[in-house]
């Protein structure tokens, strides 16, 4: 990995440095034994985004929280975003997917779908992270290597087997954000009134949203979610889906 780098480049987005890159640096060889361990130092960042949100981390309170120096902690990672692909990928490890597939491409697909958003609700910040920088990881590459297996033995292949595993991962993903934004308001319920009524009062405008605005509550994500995903599943049974 490259090292912290230099004032006359902060803040600019280069290949050594733009989200994503991590993936891409040879590993660094040193004599000595570093302060630091890689696992420890995704461990805490996972831990302080938990807490904070992707806002609040930076290299300096990663550092606090390790109880280490600025110094030991760039050894292992360049930049914040080498913290955010290292600590997503982490996120994407949790994903518990069958080591064989089943019986049915289908339900593999349906497994997929299902953990994923489960592990991207476990850490709100994930979802909206995960659809902003490359899925590079060993981790989240295992997890597309499932979906596409699967798809491909459902017979899509080419332009159409991309489409099809965009289309189910941008769900699970979009889904998931949306989810752990409305979930972070305390007043999620009075919002959504606030909503309705303010739909309700332009029904001229608006009458298709204003009749039909979802009313959800805490728990009725997860029906609101498996309706969409039931749907999405339905469109690539279709001979239409593969072209």
């Amino acid at each position: 990995m490259s090292a912290k780098p230099k004032n006359g480049n902060k803040g600019k987005k280069t290949p050594e440095n733009a989200p994503g890159s991590v993936w891409f640096r040879a590993e660094k060889a040193s004599r000595t034994r570093p302060q630091l361990s890689h696992e420890r130092i995704i461990a805490t960042a996972v831990e302080l985004l938990d807490r904070d949100g992707v806002h609040k981390l930076s290299m300096r309170r990663l550092a606090e929280r390790l109880g280490a120096h600025a110094t030991s902690l760039y050894w292992h990672v360049a930049t914040k975003d080498d913290v955010l692909d290292l600590a997503l990928d982490a996120v994407f490890a949790e994903l518990d997917l069958p080591e064989e597939h089943g019986a049915s491409w289908l339900a593999d697909v349906e497994a997929f779908m299902t953990g994923l958003r489960s592990v991207l609700l476990r850490h709100p910040w994930a979802a909206a992270l995960a659809s902003s920088r490359p899925l590079m990881g060993p981790h989240a590459l295992r997890c597309s290597e499932f979906a596409y297996t699967a798809l491909a033995t459902g017979g899509f292949e080419g332009v159409h087997l991309s489409s099809a595993a965009a289309t189910i991962t941008h769900y699970v993903i979009g889904s998931a954000s949306s989810e752990a934004v409305w979930r972070e308001r305390t007043d999620e319920a009075a919002t959504r009134s606030a909503v309705d009524a303010h739909l309700r009062a332009r029904i001229g405008a608006y009458p298709t949203l204003a009749g039909h605005f979802p009313l959800l509550d805490k728990d009725d994500w997860d029906a609101h979610f498996h309706r969409g995903k039931r749907l999405l599943l339905a469109g690539l049974t279709s001979p239409e889906a593969r072209g």
